[in-house]
């Protein structure tokens, strides 16, 4: 069994892109800019972005961190919108989700210039995505993809079961995975909270991807041996042998899937720490595109 080690890639990665940075630098080019903005103080978003600007610092990006209180109205957050997508020194910026309740989730992202959406959800990234158009992709796919290919983990014909059918994770995992790519050729089938029989459809699955949002959901009596297990899912988990009181869990049951698994990701330390490395490389593309 192989540990997926999001975290060692992940810092591959940055180390990669702070040596193009680096190179830019020495030529007196525009630094990479990315621009955060942050509503309320949840405080798993909160630690998501303080976790961005830190890698931006690393690598060499400039960074910018707008942060606003609960209370700011949609109007308001659609001007700050409407200003980093008109300032020329910003490549890309995301909106940090989940947004307040009064807050139109789907109308900020429509909001968003798609030539500075680094976090691929605006329906023209997504929309080019399915076509296999140039665009940016999705994070948390992306890094998903990244891991798989710099494990060569086989994917061509394999079966592939997405667990989850979310627009950010699930959705856009099932295309890729089945496009014509080096993570991908595989046959794809979708599960979610309303499919029949769900054991007997992870049984058969070669590769598993796992954002359902259920802790633990999957069981070692629903995998065969040798599967490639991702887990996407991370939640906290009231527990008084811990210091802060919680311990963090995936989707996957990870003491009783990993004895079968041949590949899996760890949680903390699998695709979430790819998922910030590959938003800096789509910073990274941003920029690129904007100087051209």
């Amino acid at each position: 069994m192989v540990i997926l080690d999001g975290k060692k890639v992940s810092n591959d990665i940055k180390e990669e892109i702070a040596k193009d940075v680096a190179q830019i630098v020495s030529n007196g080019e525009k630094v990479p800019h990315l621009a955060a903005i942050l509503v309320g103080t949840d405080g798993a978003s909160m630690t998501y972005v303080n976790a961005k600007v830190k890698a931006c610092e690393r690598i060499g990006f400039n960074s910018t961190l707008i942060d606003l209180p609960e209370e700011t109205s949609e109007e308001v957050l659609l001007d700050h919108i409407q200003n980093l997508n008109s300032n020329k020194d910003i490549d890309g910026f995301i909106v940090q989700l989940p947004l307040p309740k009064h807050i139109d989730e789907q109308k900020v992202l429509m909001a968003v210039n798609p030539d500075k959406d680094v976090d691929g959800f605006h329906p023209t990234n997504v929309g080019r995505m399915a076509l296999d158009l140039p665009c940016f992709l999705p994070a948390t796919p992306y890094g998903i993809l990244e891991l798989l290919e710099r494990y060569s983990v086989e994917t061509s014909g394999k079966n592939v079961v997405v667990m989850g059918r979310s627009h950010i994770v699930g959705r856009p995992m099932s295309i890729l995975m089945s496009q014509k790519r080096k993570a991908g050729d595989a046959t794809v089938t979708v599960v979610h909270s309303r499919t029949k029989n769900l054991a007997e459809i992870t049984k058969k699955a070669d590769i598993i991807v796992a954002a359902i949002g259920i802790s633990e959901f999957l069981t070692g009596d629903m995998v065969k041996d040798g599967v490639v297990i991702i887990d996407v899912g991370i939640t906290r988990i009231p527990d008084d042998t811990k210091k802060n009181g919680y311990r963090l869990a995936g989707d996957v049951h990870f003491e009783s899937v990993s004895p079968k698994a041949s590949f899996i990701t760890p949680v903390p330390g699998g695709v979430g720490p790819m998922t910030i490395a590959m938003l800096l490389k789509n910073t990274l593309l941003a920029r690129e595109r904007h100087v051209m």
